[in-house]
């Protein structure tokens, strides 16, 4: 992959990373929320977090 398509995944990866967190904040504002769901998602954010963590290393940040 070039410079740019990094740099797009980083970008990408960090929406994802902003849209799991309001569905986590949104799932705990409820009266009984889903901790599986939650652990799901904060599995996910994790994940999102290393991709950019290894594009960021192959543009040599």
């Amino acid at each position: 992959m070039g410079k740019k398509n990094h740099k797009k995944a980083i970008r990408s990866l960090n929406r994802r990373i902003t849209e799991h967190q309001e569905k986590i904040r949104l799932e705990y504002a409820k009266g009984f929320p889903d901790k599986g769901l939650i652990r799901h998602w904060e599995t996910e954010i994790h994940a999102f977090e290393k991709a950019i963590q290894q594009a960021l290393k192959r543009l040599g940040k």
